[in-house]
């Protein structure tokens, strides 16, 4: 006759239980108890378990409907590839989180261009951007602003066609005095059928670290000069 362990007749009652015994000092008198209660969930051993013994302790003279015993024979292959499925999943997310780290770690220093305002310029050197334009427009410019929020800088690019449209800076503002290097946002606006539009831009920067994602999410970009992008938002990764 097959027997069941405490603990799986306590899980089948739904319930487990624990208690320490009572202390007392001659001081007080006083005892205490504590007692905790819990439930857990049957694993595909515990069921095999529960099959077997309902086959060892059925009535020989009524014995189980064969029917109903490949039913169960079911529910246990089916609790088996649920298990096996679990296993497969966490193995998965584990190999994916490995490959986002090298992944991550290939990136730091190198140059990409995302969808941004903000870029850190050396002014040294000539700064090159674009921007997206939905229609054709008869006037479109990108204004230069400086980290205090001043304009010191107009890009006039004319007439343009719809698409992606190029724009580049030599680092002085209006008057034609060079600027230090620093941060500078880059706003964008296009004469769009009489309606002044605001544009999306794409600027050039340097990873500067990254921040995994969590759970499966993308990755975030932490870009020289304190901005951030999603790796989805990247348009060009480069040396």
């Amino acid at each position: 006759m097959s027997t069941l362990s405490t603990a799986l007749l306590n899980t089948l009652n739904g319930t487990s239980a624990t208690s320490s015994a009572s202390s007392s000092s001659s001081s007080s008198g006083s005892s205490s108890s504590s007692s905790s209660t819990g439930t857990s969930s049957l694993g595909k051993d515990d069921f095999l378990q529960l099959l077997v013994a309902q086959l060892n302790n059925q009535n020989p003279l009524d014995p189980q409907d064969n029917t109903a015993f490949v039913a169960q024979l079911a529910q246990f292959s089916t609790v088996e590839s649920l298990e096996n499925l679990n296993t497969s999943v966490s193995s998965i997310l584990s190999n994916y989180s490995s490959t986002q780290a090298l992944q991550a770690a290939s990136l730091v220093g190198r140059s990409v261009v995302a969808e941004a305002s903000t870029a850190q310029v050396d002014t040294s050197q000539t700064f090159s951007g674009s921007l997206s334009l939905p229609s054709a427009s008869s006037s479109v410019e990108v204004g230069v602003y400086d980290s205090a929020g001043n304009k010191v800088k107009t890009i006039s690019l004319g007439k343009q066609s719809s698409g992606t449209v190029d724009f580049s800076w030599d680092g002085s503002d209006d008057s034609g005095n060079a600027l230090s290097s620093g941060n500078y946002t880059f706003k964008a606006t296009a004469d769009i059928d009489g309606t002044a539009t605001a544009l999306t831009t794409y600027l050039p920067s340097t990873i500067s670290s990254v921040t995994m994602g969590q759970n499966g999410s993308d990755m975030t970009l932490n870009l020289a000069g304190g901005t951030s992008v999603a790796l989805s938002k990247v348009e060009t990764i480069g040396q």
